[in-house]
């Protein structure tokens, strides 16, 4: 690909800063190395081979997954250990399987049910399938998995313990609930609950004193903040690649972290309600405003300079429909600060979910376009 200069592309696209995702990639796998557990990035925000690889400093492995589509994609180039952590269904043990075989990796699974593991373990006989199971438990958030005491941990190890092929590893959980302050003393105390449920819920798993057991855990706040992780087998993270303005509102990150923006172009000027309109709206930016419980001038996202990534004071998207986004201004000076066809960049809410409108990154560098890096979506 030539280099190319920020106006030559379309707009909406991505945009993403290669030395910043290198430099939080870098904190990322530091952080877990001084706290003697391993990293497996959770790529479900980039879903791109050339990121990951970034973020595992050129390993192929180990990473974390949240759809099917994903876990082909990154098998399909090489990554041989995978962590499918949604919890499985049966009927997507043929395709899970399929996927191992096809290109002789693993894909490690997660269920919080009796029945899951019973029809894990039939799928199993009947096929002749290897499976590596991990039974997912419920540290605060309150979405899927079990709590740490209870009994059906024991029951799901009973079950599949009888065969060798369906091998239970240990547990997973994640502590997404960190996401809801920004009060660090209280994702410290999260951290420390995460680590401990993780870890006592162990001791329900049938003969567990003979096993060495995985520990998953992980959020980025909680990996941050951690100061202790001894007895934890690795830790799940993925938003720390990218940074987004959901976690600079909640002091996770500074806002000059954030390593990808949406590149867009001032399409029109709406003089008599004093709005700015650009071409980013809702379908490429996302209607998620989770940023403004703590950054209320967030809005759908703040708008920068194209080149530097700086945001403008007082600027932001109000208001976005599916192909238009609304710039409320107070100063009319803005129309000739940013005329029609001049160009704008925005830092978005939610990295994950502004990112899934788009089929591959601009990845810049010293200023200019230097390549194209294709990410799957799907699932």
């Amino acid at each position: 690909m030539k280099i190319q200069n920020l106006e030559e592309l379309d707009t909406p696209c991505l945009i993403l800063d290669k030395p910043l995702l290198e430099k939080n990639c870098f904190k990322a796998r530091k952080k877990c190395l001084e706290l003697n557990t391993i990293l497996r990035p959770h790529v479900k925000t980039p879903k791109s081979i050339e990121i990951t690889k970034i973020a595992l400093d050129n390993q192929e492995g180990p990473i974390t997954v949240s759809t099917l589509n994903e876990a082909e994609y990154f098998a399909s180039a090489g990554f041989k250990d995978i962590l499918y952590a949604v919890c499985i269904i049966p009927k997507k043990l043929k395709r899970l399987n399929f996927i191992q075989q096809k290109y002789s990796c693993i894909i490690r699974i997660v269920l919080d049910s009796t029945y899951v593991a019973q029809e894990i373990l039939n799928y199993s006989k009947l096929h002749n399938a290897n499976f590596e199971i991990l039974i997912e438990i419920d540290c605060g958030e309150g979405r899927s998995g079990l709590d740490y005491q209870d009994e059906m941990i024991g029951e799901i190890s009973r079950v599949l313990e009888p065969n060798h092929k369906t091998k239970l590893l240990g547990v997973l959980t994640h502590a997404g609930h960190s996401y809801s302050t920004k009060d660090k003393n209280e994702i410290i105390s999260i951290s420390n609950i995460e680590r401990e449920e993780a870890m006592a819920s162990l001791k329900k798993i049938l003969n567990f004193e003979n096993k060495s057991q995985i520990i998953s855990i992980g959020s980025t706040p909680t990996m941050f903040l951690a100061s202790n992780l001894d007895g934890i087998s690795e830790v799940r993270a993925g938003i720390y690649m990218f940074w987004d303005l959901a976690q600079a509102s909640r002091g996770i990150c500074k806002i000059e972290d954030i390593a990808v923006t949406v590149l867009a172009s001032v399409i029109g000027h709406n003089h008599q309600r004093k709005r700015i309109i650009i071409d980013a709206g809702s379908l490429a930016l996302s209607k998620d405003i989770s940023a403004n419980k703590f950054m209320p001038e967030a809005g759908y996202g703040l708008i920068c300079n194209p080149h530097k990534a700086i945001p403008f004071e007082g600027l932001n998207i109000s208001e976005v429909h599916q192909e238009h986004g609304s710039i409320k201004i107070k100063n009319t000076d803005w129309f000739d600060k940013l005329p029609i066809g001049s160009l704008v960049r925005v830092l978005p809410n939610h990295a994950c979910l502004t990112c899934a409108a788009y089929e591959n990154y601009n990845v810049l560098e010293n200023g200019s376009i230097i390549d194209n890096w294709s990410r799957t979506n799907g699932w």
